[in-house]
């Protein structure tokens, strides 16, 4: 079996669910409370353990009883532990509220996720070395994603890069070595320096990126489904969505990275690692939570026959 690399955050995440946002100086009852493991990071790694996918996952988490949790749900959902590091302090936590509709608002306290550095990353080289794609994110210091990127380039490891939380100084000039650059809507937005509303504008603001040194942009739309620009084509792929009915929208982006490098690096087919994970991702929405919402890949296959 192929290996993915995961080099990413892990968080406790202490979620509300609620019927409306309060205006300021509002206090608002909310309808159900939960304290679950999340992070960008673990997510895609549980996403893509979940799918059946041989996963290193290189994490920091506290010293703290947070720590301990996030530690045994990783182990529990088949992450192996040799990439679980243990750094002093707290571990990295969210505050999610949840509308009615499904749309999530995030605070994000970065603590353990900011001592995930370079020099740990290299404790894990011979390991790395095996994989066969590794998957990154923003919720680390932004000098062990460089690094690692690298690391990807002189092994010929294919790289994958989900610029969330998105950072408007992002180095293109490092970027560019990627395999993959996959944002959402908005996360692009921000990286082009211009608001994006149609299908016409995102697919634009794709191809600059294309034109700038990339090989293959794929543009998380929601409830539009995904777009796939690539250098080797001409023009761009909509990947239709699949039609649910939203529970908790929290974490679908990672469920899409987790199943698209799960199916890739068995089958090297991106067209139909992109439906897969929007077929994943869509399911992921259905139901609250992240790493608890996501489907086994029994389930999944049970759920794409309905």
């Amino acid at each position: 079996m192929k290996q993915i690399a995961v080099i990413g955050s892990t968080n406790v995440d202490l979620v509300s669910y609620i019927d409306r946002m309060p205006v300021g100086g509002e206090t608002r009852p909310v309808s159900d409370f939960q304290i679950v493991t999340g992070g960008k990071g673990a997510n895609q790694a549980v996403a893509a353990s979940k799918l059946g996918g041989d996963v290193l996952f290189l994490t920091a988490t506290g010293t703290d009883s947070f720590g301990e949790m996030c530690r045994s749900k990783l182990t529990g959902f088949g992450i192996r532990k040799e990439g679980l590091f243990t750094v002093e302090g707290a571990t990295g936590s969210t505050c999610i509220v949840v509308e009615e509709n499904g749309e999530n608002r995030i605070l994000i306290n970065k603590a353990a996720n900011g001592k995930l550095t370079s020099a740990l990353a290299d404790s894990m080289e011979a390991e790395l070395a095996k994989s066969s794609l590794i998957v990154l994110q923003l919720e680390i210091p932004l000098e062990t994603v460089y690094h690692l990127i690298e690391f990807g380039r002189r092994h010929a490891i294919p790289v994958l890069l989900n610029p969330a939380p998105a950072i408007p100084d992002l180095e293109l000039e490092k970027v560019v070595q990627c395999d993959f650059f996959v944002p959402n809507q908005s996360e692009l937005s921000l990286l082009i320096g211009r608001p994006l509303e149609t299908m016409e504008e995102i697919v634009e603001a794709a191809k600059e990126l294309i034109a700038k040194g990339l090989k293959h942009v794929i543009v998380t739309i929601g409830s539009r489904g995904a777009l796939y620009v690539s250098a080797e084509t001409n023009g761009a792929v909509q990947i239709p969505p699949v039609k649910v009915t939203a529970v908790d929208t929290t974490g679908a982006g990672d469920a899409f990275i987790g199943a698209f490098a799960e199916c890739w690096v068995r089958t090297k087919d991106i067209r139909q690692s992109l439906e897969r994970a929007v077929s994943y991702s869509a399911q992921s929405v259905t139901r609250k939570g992240t790493q608890e919402a996501y489907l086994t890949k029994e389930e999944f296959a049970s759920a794409e026959e309905k």
